[in-house]
C-alpha cells in the first residue's frame, strides 16, 4: 500500500501531538489550521484525497457528521477512547470524531489498524 495520508482537524486548532504518532506510523498527517478547523474536516480530505481523518471537538460529533453529510464519508462519531477509534477502523469507517484527545498514541494506533485493514483487502 502507498502511504496512507491522514487528515486531522480540531476544534480548537491542535492535533500535532496526533500527527506526530501518526507520522511515527509512517503516514502523512496533515492538520487543518485554526479555530474551528473540524467543520473543514470533509474539506481538507477531498482536497487531499485522503485515506481518513479525524476531527476533534467537545462532543466528538461536529466535524465528522459535517463531513459525512457533505462527502457521504463513512463515520462513527462521539468517541474517548483509542479503542473506539480502531474498532471503527476495523468496521470500515474513515471518518472518526473524538471529544479533545491530542495525544500520539491515537495517531499512531490509528494508523496501524488502518494499515492491518488495507492489508486484508
Amino acid at each position: 500500500m502507498d502511504q496512507i495520508t491522514v487528515v486531522i482537524a480540531d476544534r480548537l486548532g491542535k492535533g500535532q501531538n496526533v500527527a506526530a504518532g501518526a507520522e511515527k506510523a509512517g503516514a502523512k498527517a496533515i492538520v487543518v489550521p485554526g479555530m474551528g478547523a473540524d467543520m473543514r474536516l470533509g474539506d481538507v480530505m477531498k482536497e487531499h484525497n485522503a485515506d481518513f481523518g479525524i476531527s476533534f471537538c467537545g462532543s466528538g460529533g461536529a466535524g465528522a457528521l459535517t463531513a459525512q453529510t457533505k462527502y457521504g464519508y463513512p463515520a462513527h462519531y462521539g468517541m474517548r477512547s483509542i479503542e473506539e477509534g480502531v474498532t471503527a477502523i476495523q468496521n470500515g469507517k474513515t471518518v472518526l470524531g473524538f471529544g479533545f484527545m491530542d495525544v500520539e498514541e491515537l495517531g499512531e494506533r490509528l494508523v496501524k489498524a488502518f494499515q492491518a485493514e488495507a492489508e486484508k483487502k
